[in-house]
């Protein structure tokens, strides 16, 4: 039953988390496309001005992996807690989220670096955004497991 609350979880945070980028991006009209980015860079679509493919398959794949990728950093969110880490509180998921940033701005860094022609975006901007989608990210996925499991505290501690 945890398991299938974490996948519950990952994909609320991660729906979350892609709502966020995708309304940003289109406020700032900078390119903030979480799984349109992902789709373009897994099947090597980067377009010859560098701009992201827009065909139905590459977001079929980038939406995959996002969410496939959300569920497991909740699986792990369960794991720590199930040993002891943190609790299903605000502020440990303030902790989770930052923390949880960190890690996708260096696997984005990475994956940017590492790819033959990765999209031409403002990296930088990307990255410091994903801090506050992640962060977003350990609130949803937290609170959902809360309203799920229903402890006897409050979450807002």
């Amino acid at each position: 039953m945890k398991f299938l609350i974490a996948v519950l979880a990952g994909i609320a945070g991660t729906a979350a988390m892609s709502a966020f980028l995708y309304l940003l991006s289109y406020a700032t009209h900078r390119v903030m496309k979480a799984i349109k980015i992902l789709g373009t860079m897994l099947l090597f679509r980067t377009q010859p001005n560098g701009s992201l493919s827009d065909a139905v398959s590459t977001k079929a794949v980038g939406t995959v992996a996002h969410y496939a990728v959300g569920v497991f950093f909740a699986t792990m969110y369960l794991a720590l807690w199930d040993s002891g880490v943190g609790a299903l509180t605000a502020s440990w998921a303030l902790l989770f989220g930052v923390g949880h940033s960190i890690i996708g701005m260096f696997a984005w860094y990475l994956f940017f670096m590492v790819h033959p022609k990765p999209p031409l975006i403002k990296l930088k901007t990307y990255l410091v955004t994903l801090i506050f989608a992640h962060i977003l990210f350990g609130f949803v996925t937290t609170y959902t497991f809360y309203l799920f499991t229903q402890p006897a505290y409050s979450f807002w501690q």
